[in-house]
């Protein structure tokens, strides 16, 4: 968190789910200056004898709870589905946090790489259809989508 904060020049919405750990370390990165939300969902009882192809589908939700820590934040933004998103969609390019998979790094620094080259490509290259363009370009740091030879000569190796 204290790195995220010392990356951000203004002050920002942040939202998390309600690991314990999370007001400590928003407060520890931030201190008073974040609007910070929490989403509690509560789930219903799953039937452990389902069969296979259905035992590893989420429970239903059966409540959600937003709940402001610090400042004042929007209480109809807080919400975590972005990074739902986001982690989905790490899992689907990155093979080796997919579950019941031989796909793994021997090497951490391997894992590392793995990851940032997904996020990079995520972030300068893919074109996101509900904001027709690359995250990099809505936040105006980039002009243009990368091709993916400039993603690996930015790369540099």
């Amino acid at each position: 968190m204290e790195d995220l904060a010392r990356r951000l020049s203004l002050r920002v919405q942040l939202s998390s789910d309600a690991m314990i750990s999370y007001p400590e370390a928003v407060e520890g990165g931030f201190g008073s200056e974040v609007d910070y939300g929490q989403l509690v969902k509560t789930y219903g009882l799953t039937n452990l004898n389902k069969d296979a192809a259905s035992r590893y589908s989420p429970a239903e939700v059966v409540k959600a709870e937003r709940t402001v820590i610090n400042g004042m934040p929007d209480v109809s933004r807080i919400t975590t589905s972005h990074v739902e998103k986001q982690n989905h969609t790490l899992r689907m390019h990155c093979r080796r946090l997919t579950r019941l998979t031989n796909a793994f790094s021997k090497k951490f620094e391997n894992f590392e790489a793995a990851v940032a080259l997904n996020f990079a490509y995520c972030n300068f290259v893919k074109t996101h259809g509900a904001i027709r363009m690359t995250p990099a370009q809505a936040a105006g740091v980039e002009s243009s989508a990368w091709t993916v030879a400039e993603l690996i000569e930015r790369c540099g190796e």
